[in-house]
């Protein structure tokens, strides 16, 4: 008569101050370090493989052409060619990508680079309290390592199934991380970022003088800037994901948890 009855919840303690701090300060140095990024690349918007740049045969690149008359924005990668006017290209005027995705909006690679290389320094140090805090309190090994009964080849393909369906956890299972959550998160605090790093390092002539076996087993100066484009859009494309998968799950729900630390599940009945 009145509607589906609502389980009970259960409050729990999911996420710690450290947990909570830097999840915040992540996000703020991501989202400006991919907007400046964006800035600078738009002084250069092309990338190459190798060790210089091949301005001829760039393997992306987004540029501006006139055709009857008129400016469109045309993306290339590889062999292939497509039009992009209005966002990549060309958006009312030359560059790369548009000003609403740039940090500043104006065209200034001298600021972008402040902005850049400021967060990266945030980043970096963020990064490591996490590490060293996750290491103290236990947050690494007993959140994010896959425990032994999700291991199973049914377990792994039970919870695909339940991701494409968005069918997320509930009751017990709720407590913890599902194991696409934690493989993902491995993958990108420790393959992705370290990546992201050690590429831009590896674009900095000053760090070309100590560290170029780096740059070397990279292959190249301008395989690491492609790199480096390539691990941040996959940081992006990770945001983007996250935020669905958030908003899927119960936003209030979630967001409330990484700012009080308290997670609601509700319980199975008896």
């Amino acid at each position: 008569m009145f509607g589906r009855k609502r389980a009970p919840v259960e409050m729990i303690y999911r996420h710690t101050l450290a947990t909570r701090l830097t999840h915040w300060t992540n996000a703020l140095a991501i989202l400006v370090l991919l907007t400046s990024g964006l800035q600078i690349f738009n002084a250069h918007p092309a990338l190459y493989w190798g060790e210089a740049s091949r301005f001829a045969d760039p393997w992306v690149a987004m540029v501006a052409a006139e055709q009857g008359g008129q400016f469109v924005g045309l993306t290339r990668i590889g062999d292939a060619v497509f039009d992009t006017t209005g966002v990549l290209g060309f958006s009312g005027e030359v560059r790369g990508f548009p000003a609403w995705a740039t940090l500043p909006s104006y065209r200034s690679l001298a600021d972008g680079r402040r902005w850049h290389f400021f967060f990266a320094w945030v980043f970096v140090i963020n990064l490591a309290i996490y590490l060293a805090a996750g290491l103290i309190s236990g947050h690494l090994r007993r959140d994010l390592l896959p425990e032994r009964d999700q291991l199973g080849p049914r377990h792994i393909l039970h919870e695909i199934a339940n991701h494409a369906r968005l069918r997320f956890p509930r009751g017990h299972e709720a407590r913890r991380y599902n194991l696409i959550q934690k493989v993902t998160y491995l993958v990108v605090i420790f393959v992705v970022l370290p990546l992201m790093l050690l590429t831009g390092l590896s674009m900095s002539p000053a760090f070309g003088a100590v560290g170029y076996g780096l740059i070397e087993l990279l292959g190249g100066r301008q395989s690491a800037r492609t790199l480096h484009f390539i691990s941040a859009s996959l940081i992006a494309l990770f945001v983007l994901v996250h935020v669905a998968m958030v908003v899927a799950a119960g936003a209030w729900n979630n967001i409330r948890a990484m700012v009080t630390g308290r997670f609601a599940i509700e319980r199975k009945a008896a």
